[in-house]
């Protein structure tokens, strides 16, 4: 159900001729940056989250920026701990997946104010978005963006009063590759509906090209839609997936928009490659650092290609290789997050830095990585996260971010030693002194011994002559297993045609995969996830055996 993945699979034809449309639109002048600076009209409503100057601020006037993630409620409607789950990883912002009901099953009214109190329950800024449009004019079975405005309009009195805390998300990527040029109009018709129907929030919209925007038609016509709302509280939201596969993509376009004095936020974005690219998600996260913009991760747990879950089955305690990039990683939401201020974040006031966290030990040390952990700091408010640093000589450089007192460090390099240190820091930024420092010596090379580990494999569809499966790796040891080998065999001469999460080998039944990068490290009570395409014949037997460095691992 949730998945972009299989979404995106029909944009695969359209993506072929990107180039050629990109250079036709440069020739033209159509992706120019756009001169006009964007100001909020005078007069215009401010009550609550609101754009001045080009920016999301609070109702006070303070920076708001997002960090955080998608959440799937719509499809998952008992799975209200995760709000609480994701603020306790850091985040100030979670985008809820609703339906109109024109799709899927509508999200009532009361179950819409329940999830709006929950958010603000868990301090966090509600984006709240109808997953029905998803796709319009190439996805046949998508509903329209005056549909989806009609549904918010029949939320008018749950959302009215709620400007501090709730963004209205009116379509999710409302149109697809087929004429987006079509996107401009409805889009304006449906800001103008809802503002007059009296809506003072902050409205959020969607790119076209399923919210890629690859052909540059919102950023061509960002100006005159942003015009169209009276009330000038209006962001643009561009999701980022295989389209953007290279830094100078993605700084174009946010600066583009920068430039021009327009807000964006990046709404959804992915980073585990598939069979279209590899999205640039390094560069997505730190040029939305460097130029203060928002974003929010797809998505928390759920989706059918579990590549993209940042959890694994909504546990926050086992987060994939995707989510320890999100919440731990440079520039990730441990390291960026501010509460928003109206529930007492980032209070200008606070001026008093936290208390240096203690010295950190070091455990679980193998060639690649380790774990380390230290005394939790104290502040007169509340210590919200933690950045650890590499120290060598007298610089540093941050190496992981974390919201508790202890903090998996990967991508190290085998017999090396490395030494560490912590800062704490506070919801108003505030950052302590630097605590004692750590030094650590990683293991030499060579498999890791005593691996325990569990493998599930399952055939995700098939089709005449071809299929597509995945694998779940994992690790049931006590210890994070690093730079893995997977072995296994088919038994009716399948072959693997394409791969995501892994490097496959085949010779013969016998496959060997090896990790990508961001599936490299297994941690401890951790998975991980490797997806693929493969051809068949009549027959498609499943392994019934696996080995992981060597290693024979339970099957589940």
């Amino acid at each position: 159900m949730s998945t972009k993945r299989a979404i995106r699979a029909s944009r695969v034809a359209a993506l072929l001729t990107r180039l050629v449309t990109l250079l036709g639109l440069v020739a033209l002048g159509v992706l120019g940056p756009a001169t006009a600076h964007a100001q909020s009209p005078p007069g215009a409503l401010a009550t609550g989250l609101h754009i001045s100057d080009g920016r999301l601020v609070e109702g006070n006037g303070n920076d708001f920026i997002m960090r955080g993630v998608n959440h799937a409620h719509t499809w998952y409607p008992g799975e209200t701990q995760s709000l609480a789950d994701v603020k306790a990883l850091g985040a100030n912002t979670v985008r809820v997946v609703l339906s109109n009901g024109h799709r899927w099953t509508k999200n009532s009214a009361a179950d819409v104010a329940a999830v709006v109190s929950q958010c603000k329950a868990n301090r966090l800024i509600c984006v709240l978005e109808v997953h029905d449009t998803t796709g319009y004019g190439e996805d046949a079975a998508a509903g329209t963006l005056d549909q989806a405005a009609d549904y918010w309009i029949g939320l008018k009195d749950v959302l009215a009063g709620e400007e501090n805390y709730v963004i209205v998300n009116i379509g999710n990527e409302p149109w697809g590759n087929t004429d987006p040029a079509g996107w401009t109009t409805p889009t304006i018709a449906a800001i103008k509906k809802l503002r007059n129907a009296g809506f003072e929030h902050t409205i959020m919209v969607d790119a076209p090209n399923w919210g890629q925007d690859w052909q540059g038609v919102m950023r061509a016509n960002a100006q005159s839609v942003y015009d169209a709302d009276a009330t000038g509280n209006l962001i643009f939201s561009i999701h980022m997936y295989s389209v953007y596969d290279t830094a100078q993509e993605i700084t174009d376009y946010l600066n583009a928009f920068v430039n021009a004095g327009l807000p964006i936020l990046i709404g959804e974005f992915g980073g585990p490659p598939d069979q279209w690219g590899d999205p640039d998600e390094d560069t997505m996260m730190a040029a939305a650092q460097q130029l203060r913009l928002g974003y929010l991760a797809w998505s928390w747990s759920g989706n059918t290609d579990p590549i993209l879950d940042l959890s694994i089955g909504f546990d926050p305690s086992r987060l994939s290789s995707w989510g320890q990039r999100i919440f731990n990683g440079a520039n990730g939401i441990a390291q960026t997050s501010r509460e928003a201020t109206v529930f007492g974040g980032g209070n200008p006031g606070d001026t008093q830095a936290p208390t240096a966290p203690g010295t950190p030990t070091a455990s679980a040390v193998t060639a690649t990585s380790l774990t380390l952990a230290w005394t939790a700091a104290t502040d007169n408010v509340g210590v919200t996260g933690y950045d650890v640093v590499r120290v060598s000589g007298g610089s540093e450089s941050t190496v992981a971010a974390s919201t508790t007192n202890t903090v998996a460090v990967t991508g190290l390099t085998a017999d090396t030693t490395y030494t560490f240190a912590v800062y704490a820091r506070d919801a108003a930024g505030n950052r302590s002194a630097r605590s004692a420092t750590v030094s650590v010596t990683t293991d030499e090379g060579g498999s890791t011994p005593g691996v325990g580990c569990s493998v599930g494999y399952r055939v995700v569809g098939e089709w005449p002559g071809g299929f597509q499966g995945e694998i779940s790796i994992r690790n049931t040891g006590t210890t994070a297993i690093s730079g893995w080998t997977l072995a296994f065999s088919f038994a009716n001469g399948q072959t693997v045609t394409n791969m995501w999460g892994g490097t496959p080998t085949q010779n013969g039944g016998a496959v060997s995969v090896t990790p990508a990068s961001y599936t490299s490290t297994i941690p401890a009570a951790g998975s991980v996830t490797v997806g693929f395409t493969g051809s068949k014949g009549a027959t498609n037997t499943a392994p019934t055996a696996f080995r992981l460095n060597g290693s024979t691992c339970a099957t589940t």
